[in-house]
């Protein structure tokens, strides 16, 4: 901090070049990184609203009986029952269907490729969510730094003693730390819904899993 106040305090005129031209970059208003964040938090929030919709839509609420219909060998029942259907399940119980008359082994096959093709429908946008929670507290801390060069760089330049040195550094100091809070508030509701899709990720993935399997075994069961 009182390395940041020497060079605030330092007149233009005895720093070099390079410093001379970033302390005037620094030197402007950091409002904008506030405005950045802003933005940043609206979209989070759209990305979160859009990625709960999808995953409510794309799944199966009874994918547990399903997958013991297929391991008793209903295939006909459970083809009726996905009718309609949309998901990573679904759609893995409707191409490995499609293919039962290939046997067991293409059928596992073409689970495996389905799941790999509907998979990243799930995971979109979930990187930007990630990359959001991880940055935007190093976005507000960013702001906040150009906040306290200003700081210190107006006290500097004012003609000001005793109570009113404390008044003008803390007034400063305050507004700066705002943008840390912002910083803070974007970064955290998104690492949690990161966390929350992620897991429900997992847990889709391991139904579908659990469907496949369902279906190949009662095809081999049915091979012998």
């Amino acid at each position: 901090m009182s390395s940041i106040a020497v060079l605030a305090q330092v007149p233009a005129e005895n720093l070099g070049w390079l410093s001379s031209k970033l302390l005037g970059v620094t030197l402007t208003s950091a409002e904008w990184v506030l405005w950045i964040l802003v933005c940043l938090s609206v979209l989070s929030i759209g990305i979160m609203l859009e990625r709960a919709v999808y995953f409510s839509r794309n799944r199966l609420p009874d994918s547990e009986a399903l997958a013991v219909r297929l391991a008793r060998g209903e295939l006909e029942a459970v083809r009726v029952a996905i009718q309609g259907r949309r998901g990573m399940e679904a759609a893995i119980i409707r191409e490995g269907l499609a293919s039962s008359a290939q046997g067991a082994d293409s059928v596992e096959q073409v689970i495996a490729s389905t799941m790999a093709r509907e998979r990243p429908q799930y995971e979109r946008f979930l990187s930007f969510l990630g990359t959001l929670g991880n940055n935007a507290p190093f976005i507000g801390l960013f702001g906040t730094v150009l906040g306290i060069i200003k700081a210190f760089h107006d006290l500097g330049s004012m003609n000001v003693k005793g109570a009113a040195i404390q008044q003008t550094v803390m007034g400063g100091i305050s507004e700066a730390l705002v943008a840390t809070a912002v910083g803070l508030a974007v970064a955290i509701p998104a690492v949690v819904a990161f966390n929350i899709f992620n897991r429900q990720l997992k847990t889709l993935t391991s139904r579908a899993n659990a469907l496949g399997h369902a279906l190949v075994g009662s095809l081999r069961a049915e091979a012998r």
